[in-house]
């Protein structure tokens, strides 16, 4: 999985591969040197926090591209407000309403809720 986040400059799958590697060597030295295990599950146990990391990236950048995409709707919504208002449109406000009533432009927490 290459780097699917166009905002986010982590290769997750370049990480991935260089933390399994890192484990490669630290089991072959753990093996050759089994007098320094807690050394060596303590390096272990600090690789091994490289997968929820790289989980709360993955969440982290997906909830920054829909924020970002509410964002840019809820420009649009104001632009059209703002020329039906000066086009004398009736109910320009419609636009707004209608951009804040849509599921998308919830949070990502109430919109999980619901």
């Amino acid at each position: 999985m290459p780097n699917t986040f166009p905002h986010a400059s982590i290769d997750l799958q370049e990480v991935t591969e260089r933390n399994d590697h890192a484990r490669h060597i630290v089991a072959g030295f753990a093996s050759a040197m089994p007098a320094l295990t807690d050394i060596w599950r303590d390096i272990s146990d600090a690789l091994n926090d490289t997968g929820a990391l790289s989980a709360e990236i993955t969440q982290l950048s997906a909830e920054l591209q829909d924020t970002r995409l509410n964002r840019a709707n809820l420009l649009a919504a104001i632009r059209a407000t703002l020329a039906a208002h000066a086009d004398g449109e009736p109910d320009p406000m419609w636009y707004l309403r209608d951009a804040l009533d849509a599921p998308e432009s919830l949070p990502a927490a109430l919109g999980r809720q619901a």
